[in-house]
């Protein structure tokens, strides 16, 4: 029995913490003989499996016949306090990923993996939660065969920038129930490289209770 040829994937958001870690292992994975990597600037990769696509993000329209891939993995997102204003907020974190969302599904993309937040729901009141939650749903209807959609609780690991609400928030959670534990970035990337492997049709949602085992499962 012959294997399935190698898939190509495209990473957006490689430049932040869980991006970093899926584009590690993108890159190991025997599953993808090419990863691409949409991002606004040059990042210091050399590996001949990586090919990156650098553009600024409100002209995505420019690159799309670019951005043809199998399985897509959005792990693009930013804070309130960064993007300045919950408008530009909005922009990073829903505009961005829908217009990826549409421009891979109509070049063929047949899986999509992306990053939400736990309590993500279009009914929040909560503007964060409701805008992931807005995300998800048009995800969810964009027409990909299958789709991964991960919710993580506070997202652990080492960053580049100073987040003491963030630290702080780790530091509470640590003894609390699995529910809303801090997850490690790698773990939630190990977790969607894992299931993007399986690509299974429909929806899966996984909790952030349940990042961990999904990681495990895929071998990693």
């Amino acid at each position: 029995m012959t294997s399935p040829p190698p898939r190509v994937a495209l990473l957006c958001g490689a430049s932040g913490l869980v991006g970093g870690y899926c584009l590690t292992r993108l890159v190991a994975s025997p599953v993808y003989g090419r990863v691409v990597v949409l991002t606004r600037r040059t990042l210091p990769v050399a590996d001949p499996k990586v090919a990156q696509v650098v553009v600024d993000f409100a002209q995505l329209a420019t690159v799309a016949d670019q951005l043809a891939a199998d399985h897509v993995f959005c792990a693009l997102g930013t804070t309130i306090t960064k993007a300045g204003s919950r408008e530009r907020f909005r922009t990073v974190d829903y505009g961005y990923p829908t217009e990826i969302a549409h421009l891979t599904q109509d070049r063929g993309a047949c899986h999509f993996s992306l990053v939400s937040a736990l309590g993500a729901s279009p009914s929040s009141r909560v503007f964060y939660s409701r805008i992931k939650g807005e995300l998800e749903e048009t995800v969810r209807t964009a027409g990909f065969a299958s789709v991964t959609v991960l919710r993580p609780s506070v997202i652990a690991g080492p960053r580049r920038e100073s987040r003491p609400a963030e630290r702080l928030s780790r530091w509470l959670l640590a003894l609390a129930p699995r529910a809303v534990r801090p997850v490690h970035a790698d773990t939630i990337a190990a977790a969607m490289v894992a299931r993007a492997a399986l690509a299974r049709p429909g929806v899966e949602v996984i909790a952030s209770r349940d990042i961990a085992a999904a990681a495990r499962a895929g071998g990693s």
